[in-house]
């Protein structure tokens, strides 16, 4: 496991006290940072009857890790809420740029609206509204505070990238993914999004609704938001701290379109990809590489209907940070890859092939074999077989540890592969007395397999040998299936408490409530198991920049959300294993099926998989989605690839 590192920095600077954001890249112009000597926008708030005149403008340049933030240029709104800026005696920005506008009448003891926007670096000029608020909020969620927006690349261009899909800034609309299948009226999406706007939509006409809004958005917070934009930034970092309160304040104003007609428990946005609407099927893992691109499993030929029988993909897919599919790779003897995928250190990518297939498939393709392709997707594995030394046998998980050795769980025979160095003619095969070999995850200094069908953990040394000379068992583990490690070796284990589905020839059992148990860096202490945050079949695991626990459950449309070692990044007074989701219903999602494999990227956007539909046919049960949870978790850097 490579190391993770929190991308998210608070660098101290001057309180921005009200800040409307605009995101830009390197402008192009020789003759101006931003592409043309002045830079025009318009304070449009959406809700009828709120003045646009005399909003604050300021022109801020984006903070570093080091550097905080740094105001550049300063203006104010005509009568029409119109203003430009200045630009042509300003050194050429090559960092992201923001641009600040609060409403007249902000001090310390009143607090009044922000507005948002991000723009590309093309653009010449950007609408500032309440929805433009709510998506720059969300998106740049894991970089705000306080003190501005602060944050490295790529993490912080890739989250400017995602609010595009929420919001046009150049008309302040909403933006076409939000509003177009497989979003728009499908999933509950556009709606939450709309009475999120409502919020900010009460408070422009009444600073006593900015108050209520800025105080739920910290209600678990250490201090309080600064202002509204960042709390719209720190209601998606806590999603449930008030959501009571912000659903009552999102009634107070209709408006454009319809928004939640239900009281949510958590207010997360998440959007749904499908790519190129054929391709996507039964999607089950992912890896990140350092540009925070999103590779993807593809366990199924496409097939639109599911009544007709599928048989296994022989494809790995590739999404851009903003969801869009760039890239469908063949070849390397690719076969129905489950829920084995990892980049080794120089940043070839393999995969492990199960070789799913739905009932009827008339050619069953093989389960034995590893792929293996380049940061390119050019195969390196055989075309036809793929790999298959080391007495592959339906493999599942997969790890590669610093040193570039590849494990791989046999999920038939309950054995582990290793190819050292990823050498398959140099493949070990061991045999630690698991049944249905599942997970894997390398700690920095272990490798640890779950077995599903004997409720046990295997935690090896990197010489194959057992830590402690046998599986770790007992209660804390209740047929465990993913496997996660933070940066500091510890590993947290989803136990499905029923699931023994993904291997050959196994039902559905039956049995009690899904769980997460913690193994800590020594190998060999176990606590647990901790139960809650809506958790129901835990399947893949993950933990982000804080080391806190995210769970992709087999059922009932969530994900779910657990307290890592380090509480005291964890909201308001929770500790190590309690639940950060509500408990009855985790983050729920409509726009969710079952899901397997989740991960976080540099940006702190959580990406789960629709893998399985709700009610599947078995001759094609594939989903057809990965999803993406906006600015909920801490940043996932990716180191970059030795060569």
């Amino acid at each position: 496991m490579r190391p993770r590192l929190v991308s998210r920095t608070l660098a101290a600077a001057a309180a921005v006290t009200a800040s409307a954001l605009t995101l830009a890249g390197c402008w192009a112009s020789d003759d101006s940072p931003f592409g043309a000597a002045s830079f025009s926008g318009t304070v449009a708030p959406v809700v009828d009857g709120a003045s646009a005149s005399g909003w604050s403008v300021s022109v801020w340049q984006a903070g570093t890790e080091d550097d905080p933030a740094e105001r550049i240029a300063a203006t104010a709104s005509d009568s029409d809420g119109s203003f430009s800026i200045d630009l042509r005696s300003i050194e050429r920005a090559t960092s992201l740029v923001y641009v600040v506008a609060s409403a007249p009448g902000a001090s310390a003891s009143t607090d009044t609206a922000t507005f948002a926007a991000i723009v590309s670096a093309d653009a010449e000029t950007v609408v500032l509204n309440e929805r433009t608020t709510v998506a720059t909020g969300y998106a740049l969620a894991q970089f705000t505070g306080p003190a501005g927006v602060t944050g490295p690349d790529p993490g912080l261009p890739i989250a400017a990238l995602m609010a595009a899909n929420l919001v046009d800034a150049e008309t302040g609309a909403y933006g076409a993914v939000l509003t177009s299948s497989p979003n728009g009226t499908e999933t509950t999406a556009l709606a939450s999004f709309t009475s999120l706007a409502n919020m900010l939509s009460a408070c422009v006409l009444d600073t006593d609704a900015c108050t209520t809004l800025i105080d739920a958005a910290g209600a678990r917070a250490d201090e309080r938001p600064v202002d509204t934009f960042r709390a719209f930034s720190a209601i998606a970092r806590d999603p449930s701290a008030a959501a009571s309160t912000l659903y009552d304040l999102s009634l107070v104003v209709a408006g454009d379109r319809p928004g939640l007609t239900e009281e949510p428990s958590a207010w997360t946005l998440a959007l749904r990809f499908d790519g190129d609407g054929q391709t996507l099927d039964g999607p089950g893992a992912f890896a990140v590489d350092p540009d925070g691109n999103v590779w993807v499993n593809n366990n199924y030929e496409y097939n639109s209907d599911p009544q007709q029988p599928t048989c296994a993909s022989d494809l790995v897919l590739k999404f851009s940070p903003d969801g869009q599919m760039v890239g469908k790779y063949p070849g390397g003897g690719l076969s129905g890859s489950g829920f084995g995928i990892a980049f080794d250190p120089s940043g070839q990518l393999w995969l492990s092939n199960f070789g799913f297939a739905g009932e009827g498939c008339t050619e069953q393709p093989p389960h034995n074999s590893l792929s293996l392709f380049t940061i390119d997707g050019e195969p390196l594995s055989p075309a036809t077989t793929g790999f298959t030394a080391g007495d592959l046998a339906w493999p599942q998980g997969m790890d590669v540890t610093a040193s570039g050795d590849v494990w791989t769980a046999n999920c038939q025979t309950g054995t582990v592969t290793v190819y050292p160095q990823g050498d398959p003619e140099q493949a070990k095969t061991l045999d630690p007395g698991l049944e249905q070999a599942f997970g894997v995850v390398d700690t920095g200094s272990h490798v640890v397999v779950s077995g599903i069908a004997n409720s046990s953990v295997a935690v090896f040394n990197y010489d194959g040998t057992l830590v402690g000379g046998a599986p770790l068992a007992g209660d804390a583990f209740v047929l465990p299936m993913g496997v996660a490690a933070d940066a500091d070796g510890n590993v947290w284990v989803a136990n499905s408490g029923s699931t023994t589905l993904p291997c050959p020839d196994r039902p559905i059992s039956s049995g009690p409530t899904g769980s997460v148990a913690l193994i800590s860096a020594d190998g060999q202490t176990v606590t647990g198991p901790f139960t809650g945050g809506g958790v129901t079949r835990p399947w893949g695991i993950a933990t982000d920049g804080d080391g806190n626990v995210w769970v992709a459950n087999f059922a009932d449309q969530r994900v779910s959300a657990f307290c890592g070692t380090a509480p005291e990044t964890c909201p308001g007074t929770l500790s190590t294993g309690d639940a950060i989701s509500p408990d009855d219903t985790g983050y729920g999602f409509d726009g969710l099926v079952r899901n397997t494999g989740l991960i976080v990227d540099p940006s702190g956007n959580l990406w789960v998989a629709n893998n399985w539909e709700e009610v599947p046919l078995q001759t094609n049960p594939g989903g057809h989605q990965i999803v993406a949870f906006i600015g909920l978790a801490a940043p996932v850097e990716v180191p970059a690839f030795t060569q």
